[in-house]
Order: structure tokens, then sequence, then C-alpha cells
């Protein structure tokens, strides 16, 4: 087995289709939409190179920029909402032991199994002005129970919240398998030492799941991005709810400028990018670099005292 392994046409029958796959899968159709980016391509016909044009256009783009605030809404949303409350959720639950942990962990997952379609559907009728489930409520408390919560002054929020709590389970689900994967000795040690819940949560669990953060929050800003079928369905991006995701489709799809539309993939590419760099640079182990560091210099020291010695010895 280990001759077979170490012949390098076996190697090559088993890497290969990876590789093509991510060549013609991933790669070359970033490229063609890095080329697209620079020309006037309608999806159809001939079309003209126009080099920077589309670029220059997305930035003098009211549409786009209202679109990457919404898509920034709702990162920060996921950030600063949805993911401490999933997490604290996920903590409970792993407490909660029992049925009871079962039943409640496959309740909140149920939403991220049904379709989106279906999801956005349910809450456009619990929106609706007339006979919504929210307005009836209201009613109910002696409310007026008019409002149009998909109109101009409310559409945002309203699809903000179905957003958020339509990817809680997700983040609920791998903060609770981040939690499980902790050593239980560690909080059998905290127990012994007098620390209560709360200590327990900030002191272990919290530092010891930060890497699960790390990946948490950054599919999370990713996601915000590519928001679409949620939002297509309940308001078409009316009322000041585009996306970009959404801005994309309309303009590639729908308006016919798929140069424009592969302008701004482009651009997506870039801002995901930064984000996860930035991201890793918010949760990278500041004592990993320190300590990182302090080797490089070392090793630089013992080199340049070695230099020094032969240069010693060459003089001798």
């Amino acid at each position: 087995m280990k001759k077979l392994y170490s012949n390098k046409l076996v190697i090559l029958s088993l890497v290969l289709p990876g590789v093509l796959l991510f060549l013609f899968a991933i790669l070359t159709p970033i490229v063609l939409s890095i080329f697209y980016g620079f020309t006037d391509f309608k999806g159809m016909g001939d079309f003209n190179f126009i080099g920077w044009d589309n670029y220059k256009n997305l930035f003098h783009d009211a549409a786009f920029g209202r679109s990457l605030l919404n898509s920034l809404l709702l990162a920060i949303g996921f950030v600063f909402i949805q993911h401490p409350i999933a997490m604290i959720v996920a903590a409970v639950l792993d407490k909660l032991g029992g049925k009871a942990e079962n039943v409640f962990r496959c309740i909140f997952f149920i939403p991220n199994v049904i379709s989106v379609a279906v999801i956005a559907s349910l809450w456009k009728n619990i929106y609706n002005p007339k006979f919504g489930l929210l307005n009836n409520i209201i009613r109910f408390f002696g409310g007026k129970g008019e409002t149009d919560w998909l109109g101009p002054n409310t559409a945002i929020w309203s699809v903000l919240i179905v957003l958020i709590w339509h990817g809680f389970g997700w983040g609920m689900l791998i903060y609770y398998t981040g939690i499980k994967n902790i050593d239980p000795t560690l909080y059998e040690a905290a127990a012994i030492d007098g620390a209560n819940q709360r200590q327990t949560f900030l002191k272990v669990t919290l530092p010891l799941m930060k890497p699960v953060i790390q990946v948490n929050v950054t599919m999370a800003v990713i996601s915000a991005l590519k928001q679409m079928e949620t939002v297509y369905v309940l308001t078409q991006g009316k009322n000041n709810t585009q996306f970009a995701a959404n801005y994309l489709y309309e303009q590639g799809f729908k308006s016919y400028r798929y140069g424009y539309g592969n302008a701004i993939g482009v651009l997506f590419i870039i801002i995901c990018l930064v984000a996860t760099v930035a991201l890793n640079k918010v949760f990278a182990d500041r004592d990993a670099i320190k300590a990182r560091k302090e080797q490089k210099r070392r090793d630089k020291e013992i080199k340049r005292r070695l230099r020094v010695k032969n240069l010693e010895k060459g003089v001798a």
C-alpha cells in the first residue's frame, strides 16, 4: 500500500479530479466574472471592452450604496444580536440535558429545514396589514393594528427580523457543537474553585469558543452579502429593502447589464476577502503572535552571531 501511494501516477489520479473541479467550477467563473466586469456585455451578442467604467459607476450608484448599507445592517444584526443569543441558548441547552435538550435543539433548527420560499411567504402573511397575525395581536391588546410592516417606513427592519430569525438555528447549532467539544473536566475544575455559571461561561466557555466564534462570525458576514431569496419573496427589493446580492441579480438578469452585474460580483469577492482577513486579525491569538515574533527575533540574532563568528574565523 505504501508503494502504491508513493507512485506519482496514483497520486496524480487522486488529486486531478479535485483540481479540475476547482479550476472549472470555481476559478474559471471567477476569472470570467473579472473579465466581463470590464465590458458592457448584456448576456448575449457582442460586447465592448470599457475598462473601469462599471466600477466607476458603482461608486456613484445610490441604489448599490443602499444595498451595501442594508447588507452591513444585516451583518451587524447577525454579529451583535443573533450570535450572542445563539451562544447563550446553546450554553443553556448544554446544561439542560435529557429529552428536553434534544426537543428544543430540534425546535430551534426547524426554520433552517423549511424552504426559504415557504418561510418568506409565511412571514409575508404575518406582516399583512389586513389579516396578518402581528396586527391581530396588536388589536387584541387594544391597539389599532393597521401598520403596513412591509411598507416604506418599516420594511427594512421587518426584513432584518426575518433574516436574523431564520438563520438563528445554524448559528446556535455550531455554537452548541463547539460547547459540546469542550473538555468537561475544565467545568469540574471551575466548580471546585467555586466559580458560578456566569463566571464559568465567561472564563471557560467563551475563551475556548474563540475559534468557533471566528468561523461563525465570518460566515455571518459573508451570508449577509449573499442574502437574496428571502428578500425577493418578501418585498422584491422595494421600499429600500434592496440587498447586495438581490441588486446583483436585478442588474445582471432583469436589466440585462451582465457586465455591470459581474463588476458587482467581483466587488463582493474583494469585500469578502477583506472581511475575512480583518476578522482573522481581530480573532488572532495575540500571545501566539508575540511568541512567533520573539522566535523570529531570536533566529535572526543567532544567524547574526554565526555570521560574526564566521567572519572572525576568516580573519584569523
